[in-house]
């Protein structure tokens, strides 16, 4: 049997799994159906298995014949808190919950590589490590997979993102930064309450909030290289109890920074506690701000690419490699990639016709798991076999 047969015979149980993973989607560090699943099926392929990785992760060895090198497939598993509206027949059976960025897929091709692999594991030279991560979608999956030693003795590291708004067929990938650093913070404004109709007795921190909301995007127009790239993004602001007489003494700003450049992250966060500091003292009041530190930058060794890049023209042809800008999103992928040389690309998940594509993190979110999945299994499957090579 050669690869594609094999391939070609385990399609139907990767569409199955991934459809029934999209039926019973769970949120961050409660995949408890999904990752027994997924350690009774690689359990059923003979691998050494080790489940509770990082509360609900699972971990897998295939070990080869013959000594050698071993890489890492990683593959996120949680889903998000939004309610389905995609209209497909195995739509989600949980209230508030859907898989609306492709971790159902992302699980069932890396427990499908582990399957087509297991036929061939005679002819392996190494070890296959496979790490199914809870809790990506939070940011805090990834970090404590890598402290409970994933990656020791690992030499390189490979996963996918499939991506909706990319027709099935085509590849993306791009050496060094590809996946910004996200952080979130909050900034609570204290201020002093007084009357609509008195303001010059209070401290207004809906005036407070707005000044400040203007001049965090100082710091990306004035203080960012230009060449340098950097997203401020304040979401929420949130003052007052709804009265239209009351300046409210409270108020809170949530948003995210966006980097690349750890230098640059690092000054931004100083900057943004400086600046919202400076501004609610400068008004009369106080500010207070705390961060929820997401994950670095994810960064693709560029030799990885170069051997990732050869692979997949061999596979779907040189025109439907792609050469993809960064994009400012995060993954925590990058725990991985920032200890280990690997690659993480991205997989065409879309109809040709982007008038049927929805976004990510979308509620009619959908993705054409017929044509891609399948690719996804072949695509890493063969840069397994080059890495070990």
């Amino acid at each position: 049997m050669n690869l594609q047969e094999a391939i070609a015979e385990i399609t139907p149980s990767l569409i199955e799994m991934r459809r029934d993973f999209h039926r019973h989607p769970e949120l961050g560090f409660q995949e408890v159906r999904t990752s027994a699943r997924l350690a009774e099926f690689l359990e059923g392929l003979g691998l050494e298995v080790t489940r509770g990785v990082a509360q609900t992760g699972v971990v897998a060895r295939l070990r080869g014949a013959n000594p050698g090198k071993t890489v890492l497939v990683r593959a996120d598993i949680d889903a998000l808190p939004i309610q389905e509206n995609s209209g497909v027949p195995y739509s989600s059976q949980t209230p508030g919950v859907m898989h609306a960025c492709g971790h159902d897929g992302h699980a069932a091709i890396a427990a499908h590589v582990a399957a087509v692999l297991a036929r061939f594991k005679e002819q392996i030279a190494g070890e296959v490590r496979f790490a199914f991560q809870p809790a990506e979608e939070i940011v805090s999956g990834a970090k404590p997979m890598v402290e409970a030693g994933v990656l020791d003795g690992v030499d390189s590291v490979v996963g996918l993102h499939l991506y909706s708004l990319m027709p099935a067929g085509k590849v993306g990938v791009r050496p060094g930064p590809s996946m910004a650093a996200a952080d979130a913070f909050t900034i609570q404004l204290q201020g002093k309450g007084a009357h609509a109709a008195m303001p010059h007795e209070g401290v207004d921190t809906v005036l407070m909030a707005a000044q400040l909301t203007v001049a965090l995007q100082s710091l990306v127009s004035r203080e960012t290289d230009p060449i340098q790239t950097a997203v401020i993004t304040i979401a929420t602001v949130t003052a007052g109890e709804g009265a239209h007489n009351i300046i409210p003494e409270t108020a809170t700003l949530k948003g995210t920074l966006r980097t690349f450049d750890a230098g640059l992250r690092e000054k931004l966060m100083r900057r943004i506690g400086e600046l919202s500091e400076g501004i609610a003292a400068a008004m009369g009041g106080r500010a207070a701000v705390t961060w929820l530190p997401g994950s670095p930058a994810v960064v693709n060794d560029p030799q990885m690419v170069e051997r990732f890049r050869r692979v997949a023209r061999e596979v779907v042809g040189e025109a439907s490699v792609l050469e993809v800008p960064p994009v400012m999103g995060g993954d925590d992928m990058s725990e991985f990639l920032n200890r280990r040389p690997g690659v993480y690309f991205w997989l065409g998940a879309g109809d040709p016709d982007p008038s049927k594509n929805r976004p990510h993190h979308h509620p009619g979110f959908w993705i054409d798991d017929e044509r891609s999945l399948p690719l996804g299994v072949e695509l890493i499957t063969r840069t397994v076999l080059d890495f070990l090579s």
